[in-house]
């Protein structure tokens, strides 16, 4: 028989999402109803006539979000980081060094937003990674506006450093590191894919270093397929070793995160656990 669904309403105000998940032939009897509590997800059984309804029930995402004002503030605030975000990126989008480049430097955006607020209501991530999402787009759109080779931020810091060298893509794989590191620690810890620390630390560098080896491999092929064209999306600045010092710095950028930050991402992953329950 196919799945339906039906609406509770118990004695409590709440409304309950209950969706059938099987039918069981059972004896004739009068029609009843077990109740289930507000905020816990309970299997309801609904009997009547002769079949059983084995139903679970889920609260509905708007009474969650009133019974728990720290998640629809939450929100708002999200929503109006993501409408900064797109003023960012349509500003960084106007009058770009290299068109062709921009694009590319600015493609993890286009693919990373949407998964956000797919992923939104099902595994909303903690406020610190969503910050440093924010601020990793930001290095991003300003590299493909200018060309790593050519950011003025870059070259700010070579004249004190005393370099020749501008080092803004050095930051960019940095931020490459750093925040990929929360990312993978988040999934992994909140989907109890690992359990201990040094595990979790040791996968995160794993993965860090996995991503970062990818995205050289993307440079290669740009090389391969646009030839000279390729130039100012690899940015390596005349450095024979610069697949080399990328890596290293995703490498410096994922034990820095995982050093500086976990403390306080464990804290704000417990507290997202809590308000999901």
């Amino acid at each position: 028989m196919p799945f339906r669904s039906h609406l509770l309403r118990g004695h409590s105000s709440h409304c309950l999402a209950v969706k059938c998940v099987g039918l069981t032939p059972r004896s004739r009897r009068a029609p009843t109803a077990t109740r289930a509590s507000p905020g816990t997800a309970k299997a309801i059984i609904v009997r009547s006539g002769a079949y059983t309804l084995r139903c679970r029930a889920r609260l509905t995402s708007n009474v969650r979000l009133r019974k728990n004002p720290m998640l629809q503030d939450r929100s708002n605030l999200l929503l109006a980081g993501t409408a900064v975000l797109v003023a960012l990126l349509v500003w960084s989008g106007l009058h770009p060094y290299d068109r062709a480049t921009w694009l590319m430097e600015v493609a993890p955006i286009f693919i990373a937003v949407p998964i956000l607020f797919a992923t939104y209501r099902t595994f909303p991530l903690t406020s610190l990674l969503y910050f440093l999402i924010f601020w990793h787009a930001a290095v991003l759109m300003l590299g493909g506006t200018y060309t790593y080779a050519r950011v003025p931020l870059g070259f700010q810091i070579a004249d004190l450093l005393g370099i020749h060298r501008n080092p803004y893509d050095k930051i960019g794989h940095f931020f490459q590191g750093f925040v990929p590191a929360l990312a993978a620690r988040e999934i992994l810890h909140r989907g109890g894919y690992v359990k201990g620390e040094k595990m979790l630390a040791f996968l995160v560098v794993c993965v860090v270093l996995a991503i970062s080896a990818t995205y050289e491999f993307i440079e290669w092929g740009a090389a391969l397929a646009l030839g000279q064209g390729a130039d100012e999306f690899l940015g390596t600045q005349g450095d024979p070793w610069d697949t080399q010092s990328d890596m290293f710095f995703a490498l410096l950028g994922a034990i820095s995160s995982l050093v500086l930050l976990s403390g306080v991402h464990n804290r704000q992953m417990a507290t997202v656990a809590k308000s999901a329950t």
